[in-house]
This record gives structure tokens, sequence and C-alpha cells, in this order.
């Protein structure tokens, strides 16, 4: 049996969340709409953050970070996605594009990167996908070409989170086309004010419309050769290995913006009058109700056991991950969906949040890989033998 904690939060994660859901219901929560409105990037959130060490709060100790735990980093992005979606993306990236540093990089690209964006010097985003490489991510075009002391990349990355806002990337190109995923992809850390950094108009989305999505252009990007994460070749071994960690946070986020879509549905169902009464006393609503409850917390359980097996690295954190995400993103997109429909025609308007709500948690069905691929990844875990009981 393990010691950690899945069905019950010990002490300090249950601080850990009133915590975050303070800073959130003062300085997030607020402004989620004109966030969402203005399409414009959640500044307030981004400062509330940091001034509270929630914005990458993954980062160890010995650099300067919070040293949050898996299941810890999880309640904060948990909590910043019940009130605002877009705003829970700061931590969730800052995690996803510097992981590849924490789990592959040398102590000497540690320092300097991870030591930068827990004192908040700048976000970190992962730059994967490309125009043509999206679930097939092995089909990437951009190139890194070694010249001397340098590698000089050039290549286009779409669908990028927080691009231009993040000072740094994780960056995925081909360093030998002829080995393809199997040694040909190799990690680097591309910095913003690198002489051939550019990107592209903010994409205009359904949803999480205050993190803003762009592509990246690498034109004659030149980098130091200490700028490689991990070894050359293991580039796409340590996106997968990323991933597996980083779809569990994805899960969190979902089943924070389904337990915030809940919230606002009970508080309206005990308000609302209609023949007299409250709706919440017809038993088609109750009915409802309760289905999405239950859904949420089956998915959060999930989610945090997940989390457990992230921390642990075990070896069926790749089921757990891919599971998590899936189940977890759609129960979001359901129960948000729901709570639009609790609220009727209110629902349907931008003057109450569930609508907002239900289009920002269809991304959660989509980034990260989605959910038809966590399927084939889960398949394929059980099939190999490697799922174990909890």
């Amino acid at each position: 049996m393990s010691d950690f904690p899945l069905f019950e939060l010990s002490e300090e994660h249950q601080a850990i969340r009133e915590a975050v859901r303070a800073v959130c219901d003062a300085k997030v929560a607020p402004y989620a709409a004109a966030v969402d409105e203005e399409v414009r990037y959640p500044q307030e959130a981004a400062d509330a953050l940091l001034a509270a060490d929630f914005h990458a709060p993954h980062v160890p100790e010995e650099y300067g970070g919070a040293g949050a735990d898996a299941l810890a980093t999880c309640l904060v992005i948990e909590e910043v996605a019940r009130a605002c979606v877009s705003s829970s993306l700061i931590p969730a990236v800052n995690k996803l594009g510097s992981l590849p540093v924490m789990l592959a990089g040398s102590e000497e690209l540690k320092k300097r990167y991870l030591s930068k964006l827990a004192a908040g010097e700048g976000g970190f985003s992962y730059c994967l996908s490309e125009p043509d490489a999206g679930s097939d991510a092995g089909g990437m075009k951009t190139r890194a070409v070694r010249d001397g002391d340098d590698w000089v990349l050039n290549g286009v990355k779409r669908w990028i989170t927080n691009a231009e806002v993040s000072e740094y990337y994780t960056v995925m190109a081909v360093t030998d086309a002829e080995k393809g995923t199997r040694g040909g992809i190799t990690a680097f850390v591309v910095e913003k004010s690198d002489e051939g950094v550019s990107f592209g108009a903010k994409e205009k989305k359904l949803g999480i419309k205050g993190s803003p999505t762009r592509e990246v252009y690498l034109d004659n990007v030149r980098i130091p050769a200490d700028r490689m994460i991990g070894e050359e070749g293991e580039g796409f071994s340590i996106a997968m290995r990323t991933l597996d960690h980083t779809r569990v946070t994805i899960a969190a986020q979902a089943v924070g913006v389904a337990q915030g879509a809940l919230d606002y549905a009970l508080g309206y169902a005990k308000e609302r009058r209609q023949f007299g009464k409250p709706i919440s006393s017809f038993q088609g609503m109750e009915f409802l109700l309760a289905d999405m409850g239950m859904k949420v917390e089956a998915a959060r359980q999930l989610t945090y056991a997940a989390a457990g097996r992230s921390e642990r690295g075990d070896d069926d954190l790749t089921f757990f991950g891919a599971s998590a995400k899936c189940f977890a993103s759609d129960v979001a997109m359901e129960v948000t969906t729901n709570a639009v429909q609790v609220l009727g025609g209110y629902g349907y308007t931008s003057d109450y949040p569930v609508e907002r709500m239900m289009r920002d948690a269809k991304i959660t069905q989509i980034y990260e890989g989605t959910n038809q691929v966590q399927r084939i990844v889960m398949a394929r875990q059980l099939l190999a033998g490697v799922q174990s009981e909890l």
C-alpha cells in the first residue's frame, strides 16, 4: 500500500487549498469575466500568484521554488481553474515548459532556468506541436543543426500557450531525420530574447481567451550547445515523459472548472424559484445536480491518485495520467454544459459565468493529447499489463 494520501488530504495539503482559494477569491475571480471579454492576459492573477509563490509551485526549494509535490501543484491549478481557467494556465504551463529541464537537464541548466522561473523572472512555455504535427508529434519539421559550439534552429511551432508572455521555451527539434522519434529529436531551451525568435498573431479561440496562444517562429536561432536538454536524440522521450506528468495537471484544471460550474449551479438552483418553489426542489433538477457532483468527485479522486503516481514516478503513471486527463476533461465538459442547463436562458448569456466555464472546459479534452489519443494510450498500457491496482 502507498503512504501517499489518495482519499484524504493531509493538513498541509488542505492548508494549501485554503490559501490558494483565498487568493483566487480576492484577486483572480473578480477579473475572470473581464479577462475573457477583453481577451487579455490575466495580469492581476499573474501578479497575485507570483506574490503568493503559486505561479510555479513545482520548482524545487534548492532552486528557490516552493517545492510543492505533485498533489500540491494539482491543488493550486484546480483552485485557480475553479475561478479562472485562463489564469490556471500560468502554473500549469510553467510546469509543462520547465519539467523537461527538471527531468533531464544538466545541473547548470537547472540552476540557470529553474531559479529564474521561481523568482518570477519569466514564464516557461512548451513547444512541441507544429502546423503539420499535432497528435503525430513525431512528424515535426523544425530542425536544429550543429554549428561548432552552437545549434541553429529553424521552424514553426503552433498552439504555444502563453507564447510571447513567457521568457523561456522548451523546443523540440529534429537533429537526425533518419532516426525519427527513436533518437532523431532533441530538446533545447530557447529564450524570447534570442535573435531570430518571433511570434504570430494571437489565435482567436472559443475559450481560455485570457491565455495567449500563438505560433513561435524560429529563423536561424543560434543558441549555445549547453542549452540542450539531456542528450542529443533524447527529445521525444523527454517530451513523452513530460506529458505523462503534466496530463495530471490538465486533469486538475478540468476538475477545477467543473467544480466552479457546480458551485454556481447549486447556488442558483437554491435561489431561483419557479411554480412557487426553488427549482432545486424538483426531482429532475436534483438528479441532474447529483450526477454532476458524483462525477466531479470521481474525477477528483482519479486525479489525486494520478498525482500520487506522478510524485513517485510509478510504472503505471502513463495509464493513470492519460485516464485522469481523459475522464476529468470529459466530466468537465459534461458538468459545465449541465450548469448552463440549470440556469436555462440565463446560463446562455455572458452575464453569468457558466457559459465561459463551458467554453473554457472544451480545451481540456483537446490539448496535451486529445482524448481519443488518451484512449489509445490507455488501451496500449492495459494490453501491455502495466496497470496496477490502487
